[in-house]
This record gives C-alpha cells, sequence and structure tokens, in this order.
C-alpha cells in the first residue's frame, strides 16, 4: 500500500437524476472491472453509495438472490460473482486499532475487486492503484459523482466506460 497517493491520471465527472441512474452507473463499471480493482467511495449518508455497489455487483453477475446491502454492523460483506466483490463500510471505524481487526487486508486480494464506502478512514492506506469516487447530493434525487484513476487499471477501465456510453457531463 502507498503512502502517497499519485496524482490522478484521468478524471471524469457526471450527473444522475435518480437512484436508477446512479445503480446503472455502478452497472457500467462493474461490467468492465478487472480483479484487483479497489473503488474508494467518499460521500454523505445517502449520496449514492450503496446504490452505486448494487449495480457493481449487476455488472459483476452477482446472483440475484444475494441482495447488496451496505455492511455497516459487519463491516465488510463478500459477493459471488464474475469476480469477487468484497463490500466494505468503514463508517462505524473510529480509529487506526479498530482498523487492524476489519481484516481489510483481505480485501485487497488481486483475485477480487473492493468497493470501499467511507473509504476516507482509511486515510492514504488504499492501494497505489485505486479510484476514487466521489458521490455529492445535488438534490433530492440527482447526485454529482466524480471519478479519479490512479494508476494505469483504473486510467483503462474508466476510459472504457467513458469511451463505450460517455456520461452527461464528461470532458
Amino acid at each position: 500500500m502507498g503512502s502517497e497517493f499519485p496524482v490522478s491520471s484521468f478524471q471524469f465527472q457526471t450527473t444522475t437524476h435518480s437512484a436508477e441512474e446512479t445503480q446503472n452507473l455502478g452497472q457500467r463499471i462493474g461490467e468492465h472491472i478487472q480483479a484487483g480493482t479497489v473503488l474508494a467511495l467518499y460521500g454523505d449518508l445517502g449520496s449514492g453509495k450503496t446504490v452505486f455497489v448494487q449495480g457493481l455487483g449487476m455488472g459483476l453477475n452477482v446472483p440475484e438472490d444475494y441482495t447488496i446491502t451496505s455492511p455497516t454492523y459487519t463491516l465488510i460483506n463478500e459477493y459471488p460473482g464474475r469476480i469477487k466483490l468484497f463490500h466494505v463500510d468503514l463508517y462505524r471505524i473510529a480509529n487506526p486499532v479498530e482498523m487492524e481487526d476489519t481484516g481489510l487486508d483481505d480485501v485487497f486480494r488481486n483475485d477480487a475487486s473492493a468497493a470501499i464506502e467511507w473509504a476516507d478512514r482509511l486515510g492514504e492506506d488504499l492501494p497505489e492503484n485505486h479510484i476514487k469516487i466521489q458521490f455529492k447530493i445535488n438534490g433530492t434525487e440527482s447526485r454529482k459523482i466524480k471519478f479519479s484513476a490512479y494508476g494505469q487499471s483504473g486510467v483503462n477501465l474508466l476510459k472504457t466506460v467513458v469511451k463505450d456510453r460517455p456520461c452527461s457531463g464528461d470532458p
């Protein structure tokens, strides 16, 4: 894990106008995601992070009988799919000592993908290659979502998604 984030190589921002659009965006990312991808999710309560991860699960072919919910109390949920998905929620983590007991090291395995809600609790303790996703409430249903890729695999993923089906607000 890197102690200092490199400069983002690629960014784009989009606006979704409903939970369904946010979920569809997550699904598009999930359809192209590769093993080892870490998504660091930032945003206030109710900003769309879990809805996005639900779409991510659809794109990863998580079976429909698995309901993706925020792991607020379990901290980490694991879902089978085309690539295993770890869904992490660090909202209840208050200090670094608690972080050591979460099992987060397993999340950064190269044979899985990970979506980490409240990633700000990690500080700079993310893998060097990751995608930062910032969610901002922009009205009752509308969300501004900004993506920043750190590392070549994240850049490739985001460029593929933007090229595949451009989002509103893309550069």
